[in-house]
């Protein structure tokens, strides 16, 4: 990140566009993080800039893009989460993206990135997604392992004291899936991402003790 810091933003973000295609996934999200940075910093020198990128990670989320928006829903979340500016301006069209009344996406592979991106988002602003619970939680109950991970890791950052009774069937969950969080990929089991979210409710319900099942 400091070696990024020696170029000006508008010369790397093309390589880095180019990078969340990575098959590789330690590149793929480095690349999520540098991009999120360098985008937050261009945010605050040159709003406009910033906008045209988001709107090029949006565009590639596009069925008329002609291409495949690995990455993008990453990016943007990655981005929000460090830049309040954009978060008001694009947070709304992430959600859409996982929203039966918004441009649901219908591909399990981005909806991945849609629900990673929420979860990065949440980390650092979780009064924004916390309105959007209610989208989250049809994912506990997805056929994708890696939906219904992404979706208990991203409710643990908010208040899930109304939705207990859907994330106790994950405690039982056996699959794992590659979780990138705080710079590392780590293999974790869903039951582990479940049983942390509620863990960490912020009101629990009358303050009694979760059981487990």
């Amino acid at each position: 990140m400091r070696e990024l810091e020696r170029f000006p933003p508008r010369r790397i973000i093309n390589p880095l566009f180019a990078l969340l295609y990575s098959t590789d996934e330690s590149i793929k999200w480095r690349a999520v993080t540098a991009f999120g940075a360098v985008a937050a910093g261009m945010a605050k020198e040159d709003p406009e800039a910033a906008r045209n990128v988001m709107r090029r990670l949006i565009w590639n989320l596009n069925d008329e893009s002609g291409g495949i928006g690995w990455g993008s829903a990453e990016a943007m979340g990655e981005t929000m989460a460090r830049d309040e500016r954009m978060t008001e301006e694009f947070s709304c069209i992430l959600h859409s993206y996982i929203s039966e009344q918004g441009n649901k996406l219908e591909n399990a592979m981005l909806e991945r990135g849609v629900l990673w991106g929420l979860g990065r988002l949440a980390q650092a602003r979780p009064a924004e997604v916390e309105k959007w619970i209610d989208d989250l939680v049809p994912y506990l109950s997805s056929q994708d392992p890696v939906h219904r991970g992404f979706a208990a890791w991203t409710l643990g950052f908010l208040d899930t004291s109304g939705v207990v009774e859907s994330l106790k069937p994950l405690l039982g969950d056996p699959h794992r899936i590659l979780l990138y969080d705080n710079g590392e990929l780590t293999d974790i089991g869903v039951h582990e991402l479940a049983a942390r979210a509620l863990a960490s409710l912020r009101r629990p319900l009358d303050g009694a003790k979760i059981d487990q099942p």
